[in-house]
C-alpha cells in the first residue's frame, strides 16, 4: 500500500474557497479515477510556513495504480488546481510506502 501525499500551503484569502472546492470537486474527481482506495484531508496545525497548510492524502493499493494515476489523470487535475488558484498556493507531492509494524 502506498500513500500519495499532496501538501499545499495556501494564501489566507484562498483557504475557504479552496477547502470547499477540494471537498466538493477535486477529491471526488481524484477518487473517481479508481486509482485510490481511500483519502483524507488534514490541516497542519504547527506549520512553520506563512499561510495555511493542508495535506490531501490518497491511498493506492499498488505502484501500478499510482503510476497510472500520474500518467493518465494527474496532469489534467493538477492543471485545474493551477488555473483555479493561480499564484495563491504552493504544493509539493510525496509518495510513501506503508511499513508494517514488527511488534
Amino acid at each position: 500500500m502506498l500513500l500519495y501525499n499532496v501538501t499545499l500551503i495556501l494564501d489566507d484569502a484562498a483557504v475557504e474557497e479552496w477547502l470547499q472546492w477540494m471537498q466538493q470537486t477535486h477529491i471526488p474527481e481524484v477518487m473517481a479515477t479508481g486509482m485510490f482506495v481511500s483519502n483524507r484531508l488534514l490541516k497542519v496545525l504547527d506549520s512553520p510556513n506563512e499561510g495555511v497548510t493542508y495535506c490531501a492524502q490518497y491511498v493506492a493499493e499498488t505502484l501500478e495504480n499510482y503510476n497510472e494515476y500520474q500518467s493518465e489523470f494527474a496532469p489534467e487535475l493538477q492543471e485545474s488546481l493551477n488555473r483555479k488558484f493561480k499564484n495563491r498556493f504552493v504544493a509539493y507531492r510525496t509518495l510513501m510506502e506503508f511499513v508494517p509494524p514488527t511488534f
